[in-house]
């Protein structure tokens, strides 16, 4: 099961976008879980996930959570603007196999 989690400043959007994955995720047949979190979170929750993903409107702490994940050996991205608006689930869900190797 592949563990992807979410990081966002306040949780609304992200949380939507959370769903949208989840469904793509059954369409593809895939075993994922998927939770979203606020950004000062992000170094508590290193232990248990595959991948994290920052929402766009917090690229500003890509920095800090990058030092954060690569010391744990968790890959990081920042969301692409489109697909986080576009509530694009399969494009998201496909960067996270990418960046997950899977």
């Amino acid at each position: 099961m592949m563990k992807i989690r979410l990081f966002c400043a306040a949780g609304m959007s992200t949380s939507m976008l959370m769903e949208v994955i989840q469904r793509e995720s059954t369409a593809q047949k895939l075993e994922v879980e998927v939770s979203a979190f606020p950004i000062s979170d992000l170094k508590n929750r290193l232990s248990d996930i595959d991948v994290a993903l920052l929402g766009p409107q917090v690229i500003y702490a890509y920095e800090d959570a990058k030092k954060f994940c690569d010391k744990a050996g968790k890959p990081v991205a920042v969301i692409p603007t489109q697909d986080y608006g576009m509530m694009n689930g399969k494009a998201v869900l496909a960067l996270a196999k990418k960046l997950a190797g899977k």
